[in-house]
C-alpha cells in the first residue's frame, strides 16, 4: 500500500495578516475613562444643544427681572439692589440646573445603555463622574452668564477678580455636592420628569425662602430663624462676602463641609445603587 503525503501550502501573508489578532489596548484608567464620559455627555449637548436652554434662559431671566421689576422697591434703587442681588441670583440659577445629573442618568438608565456600560472592563463610577464633570461645565456656563450679564449691568464687585474667582469656585464646589443628591434619585426615580418635579418642590421652597432676594432681617421671626440656617442662605452669604471683600472664613468652611458631606453621604449611596439596581 502506499501513502500519498500532501504539503500545505503556506498562509499568504495579506491572509495572514488579516486574522491575526492585534495586542489587546491597555485597560483605561479611571482619569481615561471619566473624561470619555464627559466627552460623550458634551457630545450630547452638541446634538441637542435645547439642553443649555435652563442653563441660559434662567441666569438672564432672573437677574434682569429681578434687577429691573424689584430693585426699586427693595432697595430705593436698581444699581444698589444689584449689588446686593447678583451673588445670589448666580447661586440661584447654578443650583437649578444641577438637577441635570440626575436627569442625565435617568436617561441613560431607561434607554438600556447604562447595562451595556456595566458590563464593560471600565471603572465602574466612570459613567457617573464624567457626567459630573460635564455638568460642571454647564455650571460654570451659567455662572459665567450671570456675572457677565451683571457686569454689563452695573455689578461692581468690591472684593476684586480674585473674591470672584473664589466666589465661582465656591459655588461649583457646593453645586458638585448636590448633583450627587440628583444622581441617587436618578437611580431611584422611574422618570426624568420624576426627578425634575422633585427638584421643583424642593429647590424653590429652599431658594425662595433664603436672602437670595431679600434681607431676612425684614421677615417674621419664625421665618428669620429658618433662612438663617437655611444651607442655600449660608451658601449666598459666603458668595456674597467674596465678591464684597467681607467673607468670614467659618462662612466659607460651612458651606465647604456641606459639600463633602453631600459627597460623603450621596456618593456611595449612588454607586451602591448604579451597581445592584436594574
Amino acid at each position: 500500500m502506499t501513502t500519498a503525503s500532501t504539503t500545505l501550502d503556506p498562509i499568504d501573508p495579506a491572509l495572514n495578516d488579516a486574522i491575526s489578532t492585534p495586542p489587546r489596548p491597555p485597560r483605561a484608567s479611571p482619569v481615561s475613562a471619566s473624561l470619555t464620559f464627559a466627552r460623550r455627555a458634551l457630545l450630547k449637548i452638541k446634538h441637542v444643544p435645547e439642553q443649555l436652554a435652563d442653563a441660559i434662559m434662567i441666569p438672564v431671566l432672573f437677574t434682569v427681572m429681578f434687577t429691573y421689576l424689584f430693585g426699586g422697591a427693595m432697595a430705593g434703587s436698581t444699581d444698589e439692589y444689584l449689588q446686593f442681588l447678583l451673588p445670589g441670583t448666580m447661586v440661584f440659577a447654578v443650583l437649578l440646573v444641577t438637577v441635570y445629573a440626575g436627569v442625565n442618568l435617568r436617561t441613560d438608565v431607561a434607554t438600556g445603555v447604562v447595562d451595556r456600560f456595566r458590563s464593560m472592563p471600565i471603572w465602574r463610577p466612570a459613567l457617573i463622574v464624567g457626567g459630573l464633570i460635564s455638568d460642571a461645565g454647564r455650571n460654570l456656563l451659567a455662572a459665567g452668564l450671570v456675572l457677565g450679564l451683571g457686569l454689563l449691568m452695573g455689578f461692581r464687585p468690591e472684593g476684586g477678580a480674585a473674591g470672584v474667582l473664589l466666589a465661582v469656585a465656591l459655588v461649583l464646589a457646593f453645586a458638585f455636592g448636590l448633583s450627587w443628591v440628583w444622581a441617587t434619585l436618578g437611580l431611584v426615580l422611574r422618570t426624568p420628569s420624576a426627578i425634575s418635579a422633585v427638584s421643583f418642590l424642593v429647590q424653590f421652597p429652599l431658594t425662595f425662602a433664603s436672602n437670595v432676594f431679600v434681607d431676612p432681617q425684614t421677615m417674621p421671626g419664625w421665618l428669620r430663624a429658618f433662612v438663617e440656617v437655611n444651607p442655600v442662605s449660608l451658601l449666598v452669604d459666603a458668595v456674597r462676602g467674596l465678591m464684597h471683600g467681607t467673607a468670614e472664613p467659618n462662612q466659607i468652611g460651612v458651606v465647604l463641609l456641606t459639600a463633602v458631606l453631600l459627597v460623603a453621604i450621596f456618593g456611595p449611596l449612588t454607586m451602591r445603587l448604579y451597581r445592584t439596581r436594574t
